[in-house]
Formats: structure tokens, C-alpha cells, sequence
């Protein structure tokens, strides 16, 4: 009986610590950024979906930038957009503005919201224009057709803002469609927690975590950092 009862407080104790261990991992993985020393500058992506955010903490807390999601497409404008980017800018956090591309609508029509939505600054970071497939638009364009639509776009937003976008290129689209090497803009990819090699050109930013956890923000957030 006695032996009985050891195995299973052993056995509890073995569960209980690989509970544990998983624990301390997950907490791990849902914090873990790239090494301040490698890389000094780190921002987030943010949007309506992560609610009313605390900016001051954020800035407290290492984000030294944000992307603030301004319009998806060419009819939703993110509703938090406004109070995003004056929040940012109180609490002293870079911001620049996020535009998510549609490959279902007319690129003149996204810009017109665009424009409609994000006034010119002289401190707003350069604009990032999102290119991913999304189950809200199955269509798969000739590429030709694509780089002419973006060309497009990109001329009448630069016009606005004055300053060359960012493409912010999911590896799917770029494997597709190769705007890195036909388009002459910096971009932007995503690999997580390995460094991302997969466009025609460098980057000058990395999504590393697509789902880090921080202070001052209740939901997950993509952590992106700047080449130094």
C-alpha cells in the first residue's frame, strides 16, 4: 500500500513538474524578442483588435515604435486608428501608419481611402503597405496586373505623404508575385524567431514574434524590429 501510494505522488510530482516546465517555456516563447544589443530598436503593429491601449506603459516597456493599421482594402478604415496615433504620440512612440493591400479591389480606391483617412506629418514615420492573401479574397491576379495596380497605389500615397512605403511582404505573396525584386521600395518580412531571407534585397524590418505578450496592451501583438 505504502509503495501504492509513493508511485503516485511520484507520478503527481512528474506531471506536475512537466506542467511546470511547459509553463516556463510558453511564458518563454509568447515574451521572447531579439537581443537589444543586436538590434536597439523594437516597435509593434497595432490595431483596432487589441482594444484601448496604454500607451505610456508600452513606452516605458521597450516599444520605441508603432505601425498603426489606418485602412484595410478600399472600404475599412480602423476605427482606433485616430486615438492610436494620438496616443503614440503623447507618450513620445515613433509612429507611421499601415495600410493592409486588397488584391480584390481597384488600387485607386484604396488609395482614395487612404488618403481620405491619414493626414500628412513631418514625424510619421514612412507609410507600410501590408501584402498577404487573406480568405477574404481568393483571387490571384497576373503579376503584371499586381505590379501595375500597386505601382499605382504607391505613386498616389507617396505623393501624399511625401515618403517612400515600406512593403511589408508576407512569404506566400513574395514567392508569388517577387514585388521585392520589381518594386523599389525596402520591405519588411516575417519569419518567427529566425531571421527571414526569402525577398530579392535585405530588410530593414523583421516581424520576429508575430504574438509576443507585454505590458500595456491585453492582447498579443506583433513585435517587429529595425535593422540596425
Amino acid at each position: 500500500m505504502a509503495s501504492g501510494k509513493f508511485r503516485l505522488w511520484r507520478n503527481g510530482a512528474i506531471v506536475l513538474a512537466l506542467l511546470l516546465g511547459a509553463l516556463v517555456l510558453w511564458r518563454m516563447i509568447v515574451g521572447w524578442a531579439p537581443s537589444r544589443d543586436e538590434y536597439p530598436v523594437q516597435g509593434i503593429v497595432a490595431d483596432a483588435s487589441h482594444g484601448v491601449l496604454d500607451w505610456p506603459m508600452l513606452a516605458a516597456t521597450g516599444v520605441d515604435f508603432a505601425y498603426i493599421v489606418a485602412t484595410d482594402g478600399s472600404k475599412d478604415r480602423d476605427p482606433r486608428f485616430a486615438a492610436n496615433m494620438a496616443g503614440a504620440r503623447e507618450a513620445g512612440v515613433r509612429f507611421g501608419p499601415l495600410h493592409r493591400y486588397d488584391l480584390c479591389r481597384l488600387a485607386s480606391d484604396q488609395a482614395t481611402l487612404f488618403i481620405t483617412t491619414v493626414p500628412r506629418s513631418d514625424v510619421a514615420l514612412p507609410t507600410a503597405v501590408e501584402f498577404g492573401f487573406t480568405k477574404s479574397c481568393s483571387s490571384k491576379p497576373d503579376r503584371a496586373l499586381v505590379l501595375s495596380e500597386v505601382a499605382t497605389f504607391l505613386s498616389q500615397i507617396e505623393a501624399h505623404l511625401g515618403k517612400s512605403a515600406v512593403l511589408m511582404l508576407s512569404p506566400d505573396f513574395e514567392e508569388h508575385y517577387k514585388l521585392s525584386s520589381a518594386i523599389d521600395r525596402n520591405v519588411w518580412l516575417e519569419k518567427t524567431w529566425l531571421l527571414p531571407d526569402y525577398a530579392a534585397k535585405p530588410w530593414v524590418m523583421w516581424t520576429a514574434n508575430p504574438k509576443r505578450e507585454i505590458e500595456g496592451v491585453d492582447e498579443p501583438v506583433k513585435w517587429v524590429v529595425v535593422r540596425p
